[in-house]
This record gives C-alpha cells, structure tokens and sequence, in this order.
C-alpha cells in the first residue's frame, strides 16, 4: 500500500468519537472529515475486505454497530484500526482516510448498490462467519 503522496495533507488531529461511532481527522490542508466507523469497515484496505485483485472484493454486511477499540500508529503515514467484529487488518494511510472522507457520499452510494444487486440487507450477518460478529442484534 502506498504512503503519503508528495505534498498531500497530513492529519493534524484525530479524535474517535465511540457514541456516534465516527473518527473525526483534521488535516493539514484545514479539511475535516468525520469518517463513520461503518465505511472504514466496509473499505477496509484489508485483503480479507478487498480480496487480492480486481473483483474480489468481498461485500460486508452486518457492520452498522461496529465499533473502533483500538487504533494504531503506523509510522508516520498510517493507522490500524481494531474492530468490535474482530477486524483488525486493515491498514489506513492517510491517503486512503483523506479519500474516504472526501468520497464519503459516492462511496455510501456504490455500496448501497452493491448490497442492492447482491440481494443482501446491509444489516444482515456476514455469510459464513458463525460468531464471528460480536454485539451483533
């Protein structure tokens, strides 16, 4: 996974905000972004999340209530977020958070249609994941 582009922004504040479930990041540009635990989840950079090419991305579902336990530095270019669900793979430059923030909307939207076309709710469980999905309703 890349790291920072040349001159792109660096975060210069992140909170986890647990009740809303949402990582809000400042960066050095003056944009903030409040990135819902849900779409970090959903676009782990994960390979478990986006398989290992093009069309092996695995669609998630299930994952409204995840939570973010812990995160963890990465150098000077990333973090690693530990979900509620057990995730914990994904590795999140701040390229990739600068992108989710800023595609927030279209991403929400390709995954609604994502979920649409698969027939699947977004509330239901992960197929074949017996337990693995704690706190789940």
């Amino acid at each position: 996974m890349a790291g920072l582009k040349s001159g792109a922004p660096t975060p210069q504040d992140i909170t986890v905000h647990s009740q809303s479930r949402v990582l809000e990041i400042t960066f050095s540009d003056g944009v903030t972004f409040r990135i819902p635990f849900e779409l970090m989840r959903v676009y782990s950079p994960s390979a478990e999340v986006q398989g290992h090419g093009h069309g092996q991305e695995v669609l998630q579902t299930g994952k409204r209530e995840v939570d973010l336990v812990a995160l963890e530095p990465i150098g000077n270019y990333a973090v690693q977020p530990s979900f509620s669900d057990g995730h914990n793979t994904g590795i999140f430059s701040w390229d990739y958070l600068y992108f989710l923030g800023s595609q927030q909307d279209k991403l929400w939207g390709d995954y609604t249609e994502r979920l649409r076309a698969a027939g699947v709710d977004r509330d239901a469980p992960m197929p074949g994941k017996g337990g693995h999905a704690r706190g789940s309703h």
